[in-house]
């Protein structure tokens, strides 16, 4: 998914809910230090002193995945990761996008506006997860582009650890993969997107309310056996635990998932 930084401090003074749209913004910072990225830096520190994570195996349209995701960033209160799947292909889109873009997808794919900025993800055979960071986690004080960058250096460690190559996109590796579709974020690697052999494997689009973060992630091209959702929990914190989704929070999902992600109002928005 793509993603961006979208103004923050001011609009949290404000009361704003901010869509962030790291991956297509310009205004990022600059003064990130990203000639780290091919190092192997000591991981000791994780983000996140304790992380729930939620395997919800049980596949879902694409308006109650994104329903869920909201859902747990209103009622989360410890740092969570969910890995989920989808009923059938699906393609979600951000929250700028345009219907017109990815209308003719509709009659072979699931399609929902994501709440989080960004372009044009298809998913089915990817490794999709959320990250709700809530408002009372330190973590929630870091800049957004700071967070996404911490979340793709613990995934790029656990590649590592699965035997991978993979190192954090600096903006003069971040080339077109004409693998995928035109218009499709994967085929727009930038700065700080997880790469693996000069090809885009993960991306994220986040939000940021008065309640938390939400980050929204995808990860594709790479192999996800060998454990790979345990490993890259583990590096974003030492203390991790199981956790189910609840029957209030699933009826907090329909609920959203009607009002908004499944209605054409909200999917032709723009």
């Amino acid at each position: 998914m793509s993603s961006g930084v979208a103004c923050q401090a001011a609009a949290l003074r404000e009361g704003l809910e901010t869509s962030l749209d790291i991956f297509n913004s310009k205004r990022i910072r600059r003064s990130l230090d990203f000639a780290r990225n091919d190092g192997h830096e000591d991981t000791t520190s994780r983000l996140f002193s304790s992380l729930h994570i939620y395997h919800d195996n049980s596949p879902h349209s694409a308006a109650m995945n994104m329903a869920i995701d909201e859902a747990l960033l209103e009622h989360a209160t410890v740092a969570s990761i969910r890995f989920y799947r989808w009923h059938s292909p699906a393609l979600s889109f951000g929250y700028f996008g345009r219907f017109a873009d990815v209308g003719h997808y509709a009659a072979g794919r699931n399609l929902v506006r994501r709440w989080t900025g960004g372009g044009t993800v298809f998913h089915g055979n990817d490794l999709t997860y959320s990250i709700v960071i809530p408002a009372n986690d330190p973590a929630f004080a870091e800049s957004s582009m700071s967070i996404y960058e911490k979340i793709h250096r613990a995934l790029r460690e656990a590649l590592i650890g699965m035997g991978g190559h993979a190192q954090l996109a600096t903006p003069s590796s971040a080339v077109t993969d004409r693998r995928y579709s035109e218009g499709a974020c994967f085929a727009n690697p930038v700065r700080a997107d997880v790469m693996v052999n000069g090809c885009k494997v993960a991306g994220a689009a986040q939000r940021r309310t008065r309640a938390g973060l939400l980050h929204q992630g995808s990860i594709q091209g790479v192999n996800f056996g060998n454990g790979l959702p345990e490993r890259f929990a583990k590096e974003l914190s030492k203390n991790c635990g199981e956790k189910k989704i609840d029957n209030e929070l699933l009826d907090r999902a329909r609920e959203i998932a009607g009002k908004k992600y499944a209605t054409q109002d909200w999917l032709r928005r723009r």
